[in-house]
């Protein structure tokens, strides 16, 4: 329709290009073509035939459906013409009524983390538009009453689910279904639309976040700041490398060899006062024009390295993050690693930031599979990870506590495979964590014996009560309330079929689990002592402290080197009205408790992961808790002033 060349003389400032189209209208295309001599930078390689996506462009369009190839050929990253991808530009004319953030405090958040589509794309989620932001908008009555307080949702900024058939590579029929690849930071993504009108994205996107407001839901984006969809060099040109690579990227000596802490191809150069001022553009728009309420950092380490790849010690975009006007009320969590060995759990410098605890979620996961030497690692994780964050200055809600993720098992599988079985994503059963400190209970996979079976939904019933009986904020994933499971696949993510859908089917079936998990977290709203907001005196080592008390099962103070059975008496609150008492065996024999007094009234039982097997009587001061299993006893105070 119209080129329009721009004059250094008279469209730029500084290192920005700019320039007033004035019969540009809502819904036109338009996209940018750089001509020049690629020898005049070094790293520099103009192609003008290339077209490029705006980088502030808030939609994106080229494909609608959701894995739709439209013109692309396999094998054949698209220059230019109908297989291109277009900016769009748009109109803000959503009515957003009274809509208001729910501003949970994070000593009260319950996050459950799902992928927008995964979340109703299976044939039994019996929604009107499978797998879309109005799809999701149907389930949300199902989060409200599972008891969540917010949704963390897998990457939903435009990216390329088309991205193995462009590099026709072994994976050419499999989609990148997770959505790590970011093509642009501020459009919402496409094909996660119910309507096929250009811009419906938007419109939907914010739609979503309406309805999840009015039930009192926050809704927190996993965002990809660390690395884009051009890969390295000979990847995919959509923006970035085609506007300059030298700017957006981190490069190495020669300028030109893409540095790949992401473990991606490439590595955003974040700490670039450009790139810098890009993100921070970026999370604004996402909350004040998308009212979105928090952001959880993809491989956040990478936003503390500076334009030559070093770790800095005050990270200039973390910092402006932090210190952002209008960010100042969103929650910030970090993935506090990278691809490159990074590991700064417990010492993300950002005073502000919440972490994902993978410390948490491996000791846990071992002290339940009966490690030895587990029970001072489980002690410090059940109580807030103090060593971690207690000299940081920060409260239990540092530590975002979680025992499974998108990325690894699911809980159904944690305790059915020893070993992942990934061979349908086209790697050989090469990717993946071989790691997971995962069990099987005597067989591989899917058992039809019922001891397997029982054991089995035991142990999950453990991490579940475990995870919401813990000082910090509890992250669910998404069907581990129903074991939900993978197969065995530990990385799922170009699975965009069944294998990683969320089977609703199995929400009825196994409704026994959905009822435990929503009365685990039902018990962590009523008993406040489970979400302080400041440590336990001495829990670094799991002592005893005004507040906790620490026994063996014979009543005594417990052998930290080798035991696995523990009581953990956690005392009034003074404005609560009930005792707890957490019994937790996971050991492979039965564990005799001698319990101490009730402060109130006699013992009953609040939460079991073996209902029916205990033995003994709570009366008596006696209670058998069997092999592998917790078991929370409650009892009622009168009040102090009372």
């Amino acid at each position: 329709m119209r080129e329009v060349e721009l004059d250094p003389s008279r469209n730029r400032f500084g290192d920005i290009w700019h320039v007033h189209v004035p019969d540009a209208r809502p819904g036109h295309y338009y996209v940018y073509r750089m001509n020049g001599d690629p020898s005049t930078r070094e790293g520099r390689g103009f192609d003008a035939e290339q077209w490029l996506l705006d980088p502030y462009g808030q939609a994106v369009a080229g494909r609608r459906g959701w894995g739709d190839p439209g013109s692309l050929v396999a094998g054949v990253p698209p220059r230019n013409g109908s297989a291109c991808l277009k900016s769009m530009i748009v109109a803000d004319e959503f009515d957003w009524a009274d809509d208001a953030s729910p501003r949970t405090p994070w000593s009260e958040t319950v996050i459950y983390e799902t992928h927008l589509r995964g979340f109703t794309a299976h044939p039994s989620s019996n929604v009107s538009a499978r797998g879309t932001y109005r799809g999701f908008i149907e389930k949300i009555p199902y989060l409200r009453k599972l008891g969540i307080t917010a949704v963390e949702i897998l990457p939903v900024h435009q990216f390329n689910e088309m991205e193995y058939l462009i590099t026709n590579d072994l994976r050419r029929d499999l989609r990148n279904y997770w959505g790590y690849n970011t093509v642009s930071f501020f459009a919402p993504h496409a094909g996660y639309s119910q309507g096929t009108e250009p811009g419906s994205e938007i419109r939907e996107f914010k739609e979503l976040v309406r309805a999840l407001h009015a039930e009192g839901i926050e809704l927190i984006l996993d965002v990809v700041y660390n690395h884009t969809a051009e890969a390295g060099q000979g990847g995919a040109v959509y923006s970035y490398r085609g506007i300059d690579p030298t700017i957006y990227y981190q490069l190495g000596p020669d300028g030109s060899t893409y540095q790949n802490y992401s473990g991606c191809g490439n590595t955003l150069n974040c700490n670039h006062p450009v790139v810098t001022g890009l993100i921070l553009d970026s999370l604004r728009y996402w909350v004040g024009e998308m009212h979105v309420d928090g952001f959880r950092f993809d491989l956040a380490s990478v936003l503390t390295r500076g334009q030559d790849g070093e770790i800095l010690g005050n990270p200039p975009l973390i910092e402006a993050i932090s210190e952002d006007p209008l960010l100042r009320d969103t929650k910030l969590i970090a993935e506090a690693w990278d691809a490159a060995g990074v590991y700064q759990v417990g010492s993300f410098p950002g005073a502000r930031w919440s972490e994902w605890n993978g410390k948490y979620r491996d000791e846990i996961r071992r002290f339940w599979r009966g490690d030895d030497g587990m029970l001072t690692p489980f002690a410090r994780r059940i109580t807030g990870s103090a060593d971690l964050y207690h000299d940081q200055g920060g409260p239990p809600q540092k530590s975002i506590n979680f025992i499974t993720s998108h990325d690894g098992f699911p809980l159904n599988d944690l305790v059915s495979y020893s070993h992942k079985h990934n061979e349908k994503n086209g790697e050989e059963n090469r990717d993946g964590n071989d790691h997971a400190f995962s069990e099987n209970f005597g067989w591989e996979g899917p058992s039809d014996d019922p001891a397997i079976t029982a054991r089995r939904l035991k142990q999950v019933k453990n991490f579940i009560a475990t995870l919401f009986l813990s000082q910090g904020v509890p992250m669910l994933l998404s069907g581990d309330e129903f074991g939900n499971s993978q197969s065995g696949n530990n990385n799922a993510y170009c699975q965009d079929n069944e294998l990683s859908w969320l089977d609703w089917d199995a929400a009825e079936s196994r409704g026994e689990l959905t009822e435990f998990t929503r009365g685990a977290i039902s018990l962590r709203r009523e008993f406040s002592q489970l979400r302080r907001t400041a440590y336990y005196d001495d829990s670094k080592e799991g002592n005893d402290s005004p507040g906790i008390r620490w026994f063996s099962p014979d009543g005594k103070n417990p052998e930290w080197s080798h035991d696995r059975a523990v009581a953990i008496l956690l005392d009034p609150m003074p404005s609560q009205t009930g005792a707890l008492l957490i019994l937790c065996n996971a050991g492979a024999h039965n564990a005799d408790f001698a319990l101490p007094a009730p402060p109130g009234t006699p013992w009953e039982i609040a939460l079991n992961s073996a209902a029916g097997s205990p033995v003994g009587d709570i009366a008596t001061g006696n209670k058998w808790v069997g092999e592998r299993s917790i078991l929370v006893l409650m009892s009622e105070t009168t009040p102090a002033d009372e």
